[in-house]
């Protein structure tokens, strides 16, 4: 167990990036019926040694889904915008790629499927983040009843992490080896 937020994340950040990082989520992705059957998926376009994310945004856009992609705020709120295509995407704060089209934060609550980034998971459903909120405030808009997946590692799937009551919980971890199911 880590002794603080703060903790948790140096050690998790310091273990992904010695890590072989970079495999991807698509092929887990594509052959989750939850995937499948959504109409709409929030997702987000990875940076460094996070899962990849790129592939799976293509081919959810070739096989007629619509995605969702955060635009960052100055605030560190999260609007959203439809993936015009990788190739179309713009610069965004800190380095960030995003849709050219701001819809607001509210049109999360219109995902039928919400795949949110994470450094870590535990068994309880608890997700780490970065430590800004930005995730936190968005997810708190999800429409009741849709699913929340964070993407991390296997090797990021721990028994405990510190928890705060602003923490919005996750359902279930994706992988690029596997979707599990959290309490």
């Amino acid at each position: 167990m880590f002794s603080s937020k703060t903790a948790a994340r140096q050690s998790l950040l310091a273990a992904r990036n010695k890590s072989a990082a970079g495999t991807g989520l698509l092929d887990v992705a594509r052959s989750l019926h939850e995937v499948q059957v959504a109409r709409r998926i929030a997702l987000y376009v990875s940076m460094g040694p996070e899962p990849q994310t790129g592939s799976l945004i293509d081919w959810l856009l070739a096989s007629g889904h619509e995605v969702l992609l955060p635009i960052l705020y100055a605030d560190n709120d999260l609007g959203w915008g439809i993936a015009p295509g990788a190739a179309d995407l713009v610069p965004g704060r800190l380095g960030l790629s995003e849709p050219p089209v701001d819809l607001g934060p509210d049109t999360i609550a219109t995902a039928d499927l919400v795949i949110c980034p994470a450094l870590a998971v535990d068994l309880n459903g608890v997700r780490l983040g970065r430590g800004g909120g930005s995730y936190d405030r968005a997810l708190a808009r999800v429409a009741p009843g849709t699913p929340i997946w964070a993407a991390v590692y296997d090797t990021e799937i721990l028994d405990e992490l510190p928890a705060a009551p602003h923490d919005h919980p996750v359902q279930a971890a994706l992988t690029p080896t596997r979707l599990i199911h959290l309490s």
